[in-house]
């Protein structure tokens, strides 16, 4: 399955006035990375998003959040948010400013160095 244009478009406008945005396609699926670190994307129908990992507990608490488990185990500091989940502009910007927020404290991951050929 392909991930959901609907949502992709909805992060992107969210995602307008901000000047360091680049979408990565990842995961089958898109990433946006803000500032060199992966902050927001969505896979399938879900939004994936990078928060403080001290947060996880509030965020488990909200309709549609579930831990990532891309890799069969919880990811610390990513969630999933179902369709359910953002329904309302209000939940949708929850989120958004969930991710943002922690990306002005994330630290980029490590650029490995290129082999030459």
């Amino acid at each position: 399955m392909a991930y959901s244009e609907k949502i992709t478009d909805k992060i992107r406008e969210a995602l307008v006035h901000l000047k360091s945005v680049e979408e990565k396609y990842m995961f089958g699926g898109v990433c946006f990375m803000v500032n060199g670190k992966m902050c927001v994307g969505v896979i399938k129908d879900e939004m994936m998003c990078r928060i403080d990992p001290k947060m996880e507990d509030v965020a488990f608490e909200r309709v549609g959040c579930r831990p990532m488990d891309f890799t069969k185990r919880p990811m610390k500091g990513y969630v999933y948010v179902s369709e359910e989940g953002m329904k309302t502009k209000q939940s949708f910007n929850y989120w958004i400013n969930l991710c943002l927020e922690f990306n002005t404290i994330a630290k980029a991951s490590k650029k490995k160095p290129k082999k030459l050929n």
